[in-house]
């Protein structure tokens, strides 16, 4: 889920097919994949900084203006329109405040005296399985994975410093527990999304999602078991526990249910009120300077976000998703009569979301767009409301914690100021979750978990 709206402004309505709508796309992974690529080889540090992806972006969106048919004006007017989506601009506002939620608690000691505590209970051997369970039961509760980010982010990142994990490790962790919770919240956007555009029941859309779920977290928290580092005495600095107010106020406001920008909205009044009480130098003006270099942090982020909401927007009005999904359903289609129908049928449906996410990065709208041609999908095929809603939600979850321009990569790329790929590389969860429901669609029959699923209701 990329905001808290319940709502898109995305058409519904679909576009002609037109499979050159996609070339902008394909030319922005290029610049921006391609050019960090290139300049690792010539071993050059920060290699995937030196072409900013912002600006990487530019040229995309310039050819999806010049190659889409009708007149500039209106063509111009489509990137407006998906710049200026709720969604994006929720998410830019999350952006803004997660950055001075960051910057004030750092300016105050928050972050360290977290850090201390938590390494004082947590041993070094569990540290990255303690990091994804926290942000898994955190993103569950909430149903936002952009909330969990950026309230545990900042933390993960204190603690990689202090516990020398590298950070890539501590980032994949709180991806893959927000991501976790992401699908499988009850309350997540993209539940919600999938069940309805399936015509699902949310009970046993849940219990369908948790067997494939639950032995991926097992998975995951193997492996982030694995890849720690071996038990040793850390340096674990004082810690008070004033200064850690403001995580758990926000912790606690979230798990009740509290809108994310009110959670950070507090956290953020939180860390002025505590600051003036616990350093007699701490002033409003250098609590208004912390505010804005947190705003400063996240420009790249934000103005990336705004670029890329265009330029999907234009990408599915020019019909680059639509001739995804049409050449998925003609496959489908002429595979119809083999004897594997329904997992052929599962597999096109898996097929289409995850087309839909990579072209929208967003996984709510990439369910709202496929919704309708995975549930006629389902029913030529014979798959349950149920299972079509939990494969549809499983496969844009999997690809949003795994593309390098998603929200929340790119708001985790800003709290760590790693770069967005060795960010993904190190995300555990998303594609053993995409293997699980992948062995899950070959060798474990509907019929059989469907009967699973009536006897635990």
């Amino acid at each position: 889920m990329m905001s808290t709206s319940r709502s898109t402004s995305l058409s519904t309505s679909a576009p002609p097919s037109n499979p050159w709508a996609l070339m902008p796309l394909l030319l922005f992974l290029i610049l921006f994949v391609g050019s960090g690529l290139y300049f690792s080889w010539q071993g050059i540090p920060n290699a995937f900084y030196q072409i900013s992806a912002a600006v990487a972006i530019l040229p995309a969106v310039a050819l999806s203006l010049f190659i889409g048919r009708g007149p500039y004006e209106d063509k111009f007017e489509d990137f407006i329109e998906g710049v200026r989506d709720p969604n994006i601009i929720t998410m830019c506002l999350i952006y803004l405040m997660a950055g001075a939620f960051a910057a004030v608690t750092s300016g105050i000691g928050s972050i360290d005296s977290t850090v201390n505590l938590g390494l004082s209970f947590i041993p070094a051997t569990l540290i990255l399985p303690g990091i994804f369970l926290i942000a898994a039961l955190l993103a569950t509760a909430m149903g936002t994975s952009m909330g969990v980010i950026a309230a545990v982010g900042p933390l993960a990142f204190g603690i990689s410093n202090q516990a020398d994990i590298h950070c890539g490790w501590c980032m994949g962790a709180v991806l893959s527990g927000a991501m976790f919770g992401d699908n499988l919240s009850l309350i997540s956007d993209t539940t919600i999304a999938s069940v309805k555009t399936q015509g699902a029941k949310f009970k046993e859309k849940f219990i369908l999602n948790a067997y494939f779920a639950v032995p991926a977290m097992v998975l995951t928290l193997t492996v982030f078991y694995l890849v720690s580092p071996e038990a040793r005495e850390l340096s674990i600095g004082n810690y008070n526990l004033i200064k850690v107010l403001p995580y758990i106020i926000i912790l606690v406001l979230a798990l009740l249910g509290m809108n994310v920008l009110g959670v950070l909205g507090i956290g953020i009044v939180s860390g002025l009120l505590i600051g003036l009480t616990t350093q007699d130098s701490y002033t409003i003006s250098q609590f208004a300077g912390q505010i804005s270099q947190g705003f400063i942090s996240m420009h790249e982020i934000l103005v990336l976000s705004l670029l890329i909401g265009g330029l999907s927007f234009l990408t599915n009005k020019q019909g680059g998703l639509e001739f995804l999904v049409h050449g998925v359903e003609k496959i489908a289609l002429k595979l119809r009569n083999k004897t594997q129908s329904r997992r052929i049928g599962e597999m096109s449906i898996s097929i289409i979301g995850s087309f839909a996410d990579i072209c929208t990065a967003n996984n709510t709208v990439a369910i709202i767009l496929s919704g309708n041609i995975a549930k006629k999908l389902a029913r030529k095929h014979g798959v349950s409301p149920e299972r079509s809603a939990c494969l549809l939600d499983i496969f844009t979850c999997v690809f949003q914690g795994l593309l390098p321009y998603s929200a929340q990569v790119l708001l985790a790329s800003s709290i760590s100021g790693l770069s967005p790929l060795e960010i993904v590389t190190h995300v555990v969860y998303c594609p053993i979750l995409g293997m699980v429901a992948m062995v899950g669609i070959i060798w474990i029959k509907s019929e059989n978990v469907k009967n699973k699923v009536k006897v635990g209701t």
